[in-house]
């Protein structure tokens, strides 16, 4: 017999493959495996796509890593779970083979469809009464639709409709699935019922609800390990697979959001702001997500496309290192003297602006160096987060202290801005890798429902997420009053451009 009861937790993303080997019984972390990938190159602008097959090696070497980390036996796993990149859209065949590559959340090509759908149920009043969400260019909904008109060879041939996390279920138990947290991501699920909208499915086409499969509650196991894939991961198969979900609905889980209250920031390639609700939260504007959760409840959601993306960029192309960058940062005061940074380096989505592109505003000579640069590229990106922040609270789910994840959580200088522009305590995590933690705390209550034991999930996260207290950051009056007002310039900022925006995509284009 085992001597331990082991989990694993995967996170494949945009940039990387994580997996964590978690303790079933202390929640403790005992290895880490990761494997990096990027996009597909010289697409047209807006498009960004991915092979899945990148995944599927991506995910095979993170979680053997994981396993000599923690130097972990087959037999002692017994579950695993996966969080996956929302909105991806995986197109499969009659014999389950990919189609084409993967269109990602981040791909802004698709707003004439996004458009095409939305009059299809009505306009965006409608829409919004159908779906409880906007149909935006992130979604799912609108890459099947671009997928019919610009590639109907392939589209003929599409048997399945798969998100990114639902892929790698069905390679790992060869099941179809989707639940319902992910599945409300595709702009096609009635939110509200928590069934497919059959409206919106047939404003793309007549025979797609046959292709879409069937939603199934969170806590319902997505199968089991396939001996196939067991043997190229080296575990035992039959093992418990979870129903697994989308990024932000296991970052909920692994951040302990899975209360009423608690809000998570995470601050990846892409910015998320979510809270854990017992009802559905539908914005009349449509600016922030109504998503189902992945513990059978439900996520309001907001979302910015580009967070650590923008301070990559503006890092690679200064020439400052990761250890240097937070330092040149901070050479610049709150405010960086009135540089303001808005970051739709190729489109945005909270607020929906998808032919934006990358402003900086304020540029003088007090402002113009590597420092301030760099510090209202951290504070740009924040203050675009701060919008949706805003936004949900008006919607009644209002933050009093912020949980924060993701690569921009690990500095201290950045922590501090998010207090001074959230004015809201901002604390982390020990277990810094929220979604992967959380696929495996999924898979935890999983496991422990097939063993027969009635569990709740927040039982879980109560007892295993931990705060890192020495990391928590409180604002400062001071700098909370200079970024309310450089949140109101950056506002006024974008308003202002989105006709230049329209124009300069056309010219770009063309």
């Amino acid at each position: 017999m085992a001597s331990r009861s082991l989990l694993i937790g995967i996170d494949s993303g945009t940039q990387s493959t994580k997996a964590l080997v978690v303790d079933a019984k202390s929640g403790r972390v005992l290895g880490e495996g990761v494997a990096q990938y990027g996009l597909l190159p010289k697409l047209p602008p807006g498009a960004k796509e991915q092979d899945p097959a990148a995944w599927i090696a991506a995910t095979t070497k993170a979680v053997k890593a994981a396993l000599v980390a923690a130097k972990a036996t087959a037999g002692e796993v017994v579950a695993l779970g996966v969080s996956g990149q929302q909105h991806g859209f995986v197109p499969l065949d009659a014999a389950g083979q990919v189609i084409r590559p993967a269109k990602l959340w981040c791909d802004t090509s698709t707003a004439a469809e996004c458009a095409e759908i939305t009059a299809a149920l009505g306009g965006p009043k409608a829409t919004l009464k159908a779906l409880g969400n906007a149909v935006l260019p992130g979604f799912t909904a609108s890459k099947i639709l671009w997928l019919k008109k610009n590639e109907p060879e392939n589209f003929a041939r599409l048997a399945t409709v798969l998100l990114p996390h639902d892929y790698l279920n069905y390679w790992l138990t060869g099941e179809r699935t989707m639940e319902f947290g992910d599945a409300s991501g595709t702009a096609l699920l009635d939110v509200r019922q928590r069934r497919w909208c059959e409206a919106a499915v047939r404003a793309i086409d007549a025979d797609l609800l046959g292709k879409l499969p069937a939603v199934s509650p969170s806590d319902r196991p997505a199968g089991r390990l396939t001996a196939a894939t067991a043997q190229k991961l080296g575990l035992n198969a039959g093992v418990v697979v979870s129903a697994g979900g989308g990024d932000n609905m296991m970052g909920a889980i692994g951040t302990g959001n899975t209360r009423a209250g608690v809000v998570t920031a995470s601050f990846g390639t892409s910015g998320t702001i979510y809270a854990c609700a017992e009802k559905p939260v539908i914005d009349p504007r449509g600016e922030l997500a109504a998503f189902c959760d992945s513990t059978n409840r439900w996520l309001p959601l907001l979302c910015t496309m580009n967070v650590t993306v923008a301070t990559e960029m503006l890092r690679h192309d200064f020439g400052i290192d990761h250890a240097n960058f937070e330092k040149t940062a901070a050479q610049a005061p709150a405010g960086s003297d009135g540089l303001v940074l808005v970051p739709y380096l190729e489109g945005e989505r909270t607020p929906n602006v998808p032919d934006g592109t990358g402003v900086f505003f304020g540029v003088r000579p007090k402002a113009f160096s590597a420092a301030h640069f760099a510090r209202s590229t951290m504070e740009g990106v924040t203050l675009g987060m701060n919008y949706g922040l805003r936004r949900l609270a008006e919607l009644g789910v209002k933050a009093t202290q912020v949980r924060a994840t993701g690569g921009g959580a690990k500095s201290r200088l950045w922590r501090q801005i998010m207090a001074d522009v959230f004015n809201a305590e901002v604390v982390t995590l020990k277990v810094a890798e929220g979604a992967a933690y959380g696929a495996a705390l999924q898979a935890l209550w999983a496991w422990r429902h097939s063993q027969g034991e009635s569990v709740g999930i927040a039982e879980l996260t109560d007892r295993f997420v931990k705060l890192n207290s020495s990391e928590t950051a409180t604002p400062n009056p001071k700098a909370v009053a200079i970024y309310a007002e450089l949140q109101a310039i950056q506002d006024e900022v974008s308003r202002s451009l989105r006709p230049a925006f329209a124009a300069h995509r056309r010219l770009v284009s063309a």
